[in-house]
């Protein structure tokens, strides 16, 4: 079975000091093509997650997303601090008073912007739990469970290729099975043409039967496909087989082997010279450039 590039792969974890979220997408590309969002005390770990990124899932377009959090009771400690408000705030009304101004709402602005009522941005930190103590090793189960996750959704994005790349491959067989039918009537038609051509020439009085012999068989074989047609039919099968039973990354030996099928299907159409098996080969490059188009998306 085929396995897709495009995936989605999602883990999760909640801790009473942390939570952590690792976010994988992935969508076709011919190479790896990967970027990484990591919180900054992961950094010394990029390329350790890079390479185990890049191992696991070969090829595609690939964005991570590593999010780290605090809950909102291990942030409790750097919020308002109520009792360094309300002393301000009656500090600030007791001066107000005593130089004859009035207090209220101004007042109580004025005591939210002095040191020590709100934190600061380093203070904050401060309180906070050290994000040192949460190691890489810790959150790397994570990474497994999501890259599990983008395997499954990539194979079965594969499964539902597989069915659809063979139903066309199905429909180049039954247009190949066409051609095969209708070839002896086509190769009738070009026997009766020759004959005619025959009979005109033989009656010149001109007429050299040993030059006519070989351009009639550069002709008969110019027109044969017999060889094109068997061709086909066996990179079809090989075809097939690969898509059944992958090797690992196939995409791109069925990326070969569709071009090899499309250089037959182009040559029958090149030497047959006959309308229905025109018709016939431009359902089957039809069926091909679906095919084509899948396999952009194929591991």
């Amino acid at each position: 079975m085929l396995t897709s590039m495009t995936g989605f792969g999602q883990a999760h974890r909640e801790t009473d000091t942390y939570t952590a979220a690792i976010e994988l997408r992935s969508v076709n590309s011919k190479t790896l093509d990967l970027t990484l969002r990591l919180p900054r005390f992961l950094m010394p770990h990029e390329l350790e997650i890079r390479n185990a990124v890049a191992k696991s899932l070969l090829r595609g377009k690939i964005n991570l997303n590593l999010d780290f959090l605090r809950p909102a009771a291990a942030r409790a400690t750097a919020s308002l601090n109520k009792e360094a408000l309300l002393a301000a705030f009656h500090e600030l009304k007791a001066v107000a008073q005593g130089l004859g101004l009035s207090t209220g709402e101004d007042t109580l602005l004025a005591a939210l912007r002095l040191p020590g009522v709100i934190p600061s941005a380093a203070e904050a930190r401060e309180a906070e739990p050290a994000t040192e103590e949460i190691t890489w090793a810790e959150l790397q189960p994570l990474l497994t469970e999501a890259l599990a996750a983008m395997h499954l959704f990539r194979q079965d994005e594969g499964a539902t290729l597989t069915t659809e790349i063979l139903s066309y491959v199905a429909i180049i067989r039954q247009q190949l099975a066409a051609v095969e039918q209708h070839d002896p009537a086509r190769i009738e038609h070009v026997r009766q043409r020759l004959a005619g051509h025959l009979a005109e020439l033989t009656s010149h009085e001109h007429f050299n039967a040993t030059r006519f012999e070989q351009e009639v068989l550069y002709y008969i074989e110019k027109l044969d496909i017999v060889e094109e047609k068997v061709r086909l039919a066996a990179h079809l099968a090989y075809f097939e087989q690969a898509v059944r039973q992958p090797d690992e990354a196939v995409g791109k030996k069925l990326g070969f082997l569709a071009q090899e099928i499309g250089r037959e299907i182009n040559t029958i159409g090149s030497k047959a010279n006959d309308a229905t098996v025109q018709h016939l080969v431009v359902g089957m490059k039809e069926e091909l450039e679906k095919i084509k188009e899948q396999l952009n998306n194929i591991l």
